[in-house]
C-alpha cells in the first residue's frame, strides 16, 4: 500500500530534476547564440541600406559592452584593430564609389583615428558621416573627413585637443608659464615637451584634412580652435556651432540609422536608469510615414 506514493514522488522527482536541467541548458545555449542572432540582424540592416545607397557602408559604434560569464561591462573606443577593419573595407571599395560611415564613438587612440581619417580624406568618391548620437575626439577627427556631415539636431561633436597621460595637453603646456621650471618636476617637463609636440602635430593633421573642403587659412583657423585646448575635452560641439565653423552639416538623418542604434543596447547590470512608452501613431496618420518612436531600453 505505500510502495505507489513513494514511486509516484520517486518519478516526479526525477521528472522535475530533468526539466531543470533541460531548462538550464536551453537558457545556455540561447545566451551562447543570442550575439550572432544580434550581428545577423545588424548586417541585414546594414546590406539594406548599402543597397539602398548604392555605396560601402561601414559602421563604427562603440558602446558599453558585457563580456565574460560575470558579465563585466567594458566600454570600448577607436582602437588599432578598428583601423585595420576599417582600412581593409576602405581598400576593398572601388574608388569612385561613395562611403557612408555610420559613427558613434567617445574617441579613442589617435593613430587610429588618423589613419581612418587619412584613407577617407584620400577616397575619390563622395564620402558622408552619419552622426546620430555622438562622435567625440578621434570620432570628430574621422567625421571632419566627410564631404557631408549628418547628424541628429542633438547629437554632438567634440574638440580634438590630444590627451597626455589622461591629461589635457594644452593645461601641460600652460603649467610652464604658472610655475617656474626648478618647481615642476622631471616627469611633468617630459610630459610638457611631448605635450607641445603633441599639439603641433594634431593641428597640422586636422588642417591638412580641412583643407579638402576649405580654404587653408580657414582650414588651419578652425583646426587650431578644435586642438588648442580652448574647452574641456567633452565640450559638446552642437550642429550649430559646427555650422558655424563652417562644417558642412545637414540633420536628415535615414530612420534606417536609428533602427541600426536600437540594434546596440548599452548594457546594464540592474534595472533600466530611463524608461518611456513609445508612442503609437495616430489614425489620421496612419497614410504618412512618421519617424518612429525608438524602442525602450531592455
Amino acid at each position: 500500500m505505500e510502495s505507489k506514493p513513494q514511486s509516484w514522488w520517486s518519478r516526479f522527482a526525477y521528472a522535475s530534476k530533468v526539466l531543470f536541467w533541460l531548462i538550464l541548458v536551453f537558457l545556455i545555449v540561447q545566451m551562447a547564440f543570442a550575439p550572432y542572432r544580434l550581428d545577423a540582424t545588424r548586417s541585414k540592416i546594414l546590406k539594406q541600406f548599402q543597397e539602398e545607397r548604392k555605396s560601402r557602408v561601414i559602421a563604427m559604434i562603440h558602446r558599453r559592452e558585457t563580456i565574460s560569464f560575470l558579465g563585466v561591462p567594458v566600454s570600448s573606443s577607436i582602437s588599432i584593430e578598428d583601423s585595420e577593419a576599417v582600412l581593409r573595407a576602405i581598400r576593398l571599395t572601388p574608388p569612385e564609389q561613395p562611403i557612408d560611415f555610420i559613427l558613434h564613438t567617445p574617441g579613442g587612440l589617435v593613430l587610429a583615428a588618423e589613419q581612418i581619417a587619412k584613407a577617407l580624406v584620400e577616397h575619390k568618391g563622395k564620402v558622408t558621416v552619419f552622426v546620430p548620437h555622438y562622435a567625440m575626439s578621434g570620432g570628430t577627427l574621422i567625421a571632419l573627413t566627410a564631404d557631408e556631415i549628418v547628424m541628429d539636431p542633438n547629437a554632438v561633436l567634440g574638440p580634438v585637443d590630444p590627451q597626455i597621460g589622461g591629461m589635457p595637453a594644452a593645461s601641460i603646456v600652460k603649467l610652464l608659464k604658472l610655475k617656474p621650471s626648478a618647481k615642476i618636476s622631471d616627469e611633468m617637463l617630459i610630459l610638457a615637451d611631448v605635450a607641445t609636440k603633441a599639439r603641433l602635430q594634431v593641428t597640422s593633421f586636422v588642417a591638412e584634412i580641412l583643407s579638402k573642403h576649405l580654404p587653408k587659412n580657414k582650414a588651419l583657423d578652425l583646426a587650431v580652435i578644435l586642438s588648442e585646448g580652448r574647452w574641456t575635452h567633452d565640450f559638446p560641439i552642437t550642429v550649430g556651432l559646427a555650422k558655424q565653423f563652417g562644417i558642412p552639416i545637414t540633420v536628415n538623418m535615414p530612420q534606417t540609422i536609428y533602427n541600426l542604434m536600437d540594434l546596440y543596447p548599452q548594457s546594464d547590470t540592474g534595472r533600466p536608469s530611463v524608461l518611456y512608452v513609445p508612442l503609437r501613431p495616430a489614425a489620421s496618420d496612419k497614410g504618412k510615414s512618421p519617424r518612429r518612436s525608438p524602442s525602450p531600453p531592455t
